[in-house]
C-alpha cells in the first residue's frame, strides 16, 4: 500500500512519465553491424536525401530524435548520448540501425597519426610571416 493508504505502492514519481528500459529501445541488442565504427568521437550526419523521419512508422522516437539532431549540425556519438540522456551502448545500436537504413552516415575525425607534423606547421607559419 502507498503511504496514503490507496492502491499499490508507486516505485516512481508521477511526473516521471513512462519508464522504458534501455534494452527495450534496442530490442535486447547490444551491438549492431556498424558498431566497430562508432567510438565516442565518431560524427553522425543525416543523409541529405532523408525525408521526414516521423513519417517512417518503423522508426522509434529515439531514432527520429537522432536523425533530427544530426540534420542541421553533425553530432558526435557522445554528444547524442548526452542530448538524449541515454547510455552510449544504446545510442550506438540506434545509430547502427540508422546507418543500415541509410538515414545517417558516420565519419571519423582525422586520426592524430595522419595529422601534419607540428614542425611542418611551424615552418609554414614562419614562411607566411616572412611574406
Amino acid at each position: 500500500m502507498r503511504p496514503d493508504g490507496q492502491g499499490p505502492p508507486h516505485w516512481f514519481d508521477d511526473d516521471a512519465g513512462p519508464v522504458v528500459r534501455p534494452y527495450a529501445m534496442t530490442r535486447g541488442r547490444t551491438t549492431s553491424a556498424a558498431q566497430h565504427r562508432l567510438d565516442l568521437i565518431a560524427v553522425v550526419v543525416t543523409e541529405p536525401h532523408t525525408a521526414d523521419p516521423e513519417a517512417d512508422q518503423t522508426l522509434s522516437p529515439e531514432h527520429v530524435d537522432i536523425v533530427e539532431l544530426c540534420r542541421d549540425t553533425p553530432q558526435s556519438v557522445a554528444e547524442l548520448a548526452a542530448e538524449l540522456d541515454l547510455p552510449i551502448g544504446v545510442v550506438r545500436v540506434l545509430i547502427g540501425d540508422l546507418v543500415d537504413d541509410e538515414l545517417v552516415h558516420v565519419t571519423r575525425p582525422v586520426p592524430p597519426a595522419e595529422l601534419p607534423d607540428e614542425s611542418i606547421l611551424r615552418d609554414v607559419i614562419n614562411g607566411l610571416r616572412a611574406l
